[in-house]
């Protein structure tokens, strides 16, 4: 496995990582020891970067994250989040919570579940509109004075909320939807890293599973977000299907899957970039961690270009409500 190291923090990753969600939350039913066997094979098949949050589940992919990873502490870095205020009835949320008194509570608990006694990467999952940033990153600075925390991050923060959490603790990592069908951090987002010497760990690179090609005439399970998705349904999904059936055309020629030419592209917009897909299935985890032996060579990345503006992706990537919560 590759290594890459986010931005200037120092820290040093596994060129693809392994977002954790989808075991435990937001894609239907899943075999835990199933997936507690699957984090102990991307270890063994070189993953050292795994991602994780309280919200997941709630809290069970946590549990599950730490119990797999244990024996091997050492040997991986791993991401988790704050940010969501949790309701009375299990698995509800009722908004964002980043109040320092509530941020310590939650690391406290986090590292419970985890096995821990560190988190090596903390990020701030939905920014929080009455809470300054900079108590934000205050916060979390002490964390790491106590060793708790190793690394700031932030998820879907603005190019201003970077700039001042920064200033006040510097953000190893920004984490943001970005891939195929998802641009908009080219625009600011991936100057200002650049400029600040920050990581950036994108989410969903496999556009929740659309861009491997495998779902557009794939059944999903009741309990799957994806149901209510507006790139997953009506118009917006018949012109999204056309344009993975042409990248995947495009894969073809090149001798990988389409899910190796999305996280491959991904490798090849910059060198502090670490894609985080997710998966239950071995032999999907093996699939996307040779998209880091892919090379896409300047007419690859021009032909890629030429599909996405010829034929585009429709839909927003969240509900209403969804997109209300990313600060932009």
């Amino acid at each position: 496995m590759k290594i890459r190291t986010l931005g200037q923090s120092g820290l040093d990753v596994s060129a693809i990582g392994l977002g954790c969600m989808g075991m435990s939350w937001a894609y239907g039913p899943s075999d835990r020891d199933a997936c507690l066997k699957l984090l102990r094979d991307a270890v063994d098949l070189g993953v050292t970067f795994f991602d994780t949050a309280e919200v997941y589940g709630p809290y069970v992919n946590e549990e599950l994250v730490g119990e797999a990873l244990k024996a091997v502490r050492n040997q991986v870095v791993i991401a988790t989040k704050f940010g969501f205020a949790m309701g009375q009835q299990p698995g509800s949320l009722t908004g964002v919570n980043s109040r320092p008194d509530h941020i310590r509570e939650v690391v406290d608990a986090s590292l419970k579940r985890l096995r821990t006694d560190h988190i090596d990467l903390l990020y701030q999952h939905r920014v929080d509109p009455d809470v300054p940033i900079e108590d934000v990153a205050g916060m979390v600075g002490d964390l790491i004075q106590a060793g708790k925390v190793r690394h700031f991050g932030l998820s879907e923060a603005s190019a201003a909320t970077i700039r001042k959490a920064h200033a006040v603790q510097p953000v190893a990592a920004v984490q943001s939807e970005y891939s195929l069908w998802t641009r908009d951090p080219e625009t600011q987002i991936l100057p200002t890293l650049e400029e600040l010497g920050i990581g950036f760990v994108p989410y969903s690179p496999l556009g929740r599973g659309f861009l491997t090609g495998t779902l557009k005439d794939a059944a999903l399970d009741p309990g799957d977000y994806r149901n209510t998705s507006p790139r997953f349904t009506g118009d917006a999904k018949a012109q999204n299907t056309r344009a993975v059936d042409a990248l995947t055309d495009l894969a073809k020629a090149k001798g990988v899957t389409p899910a190796q030419l999305a996280l491959a592209w991904l490798l090849a917009q910059k060198p502090w970039i670490v894609p985080i897909p997710g998966t239950r299935h071995l032999d999907r985890l093996k699939e996307n961690i040779a998209s880091a032996n892919v090379t896409l060579s300047a007419t690859d990345l021009s032909e890629i270009e030429a599909v996405i503006a010829e034929t585009g992706f429709a839909g927003a990537r969240y509900t209403e409500a969804g997109m209300a919560m990313l600060n932009r």
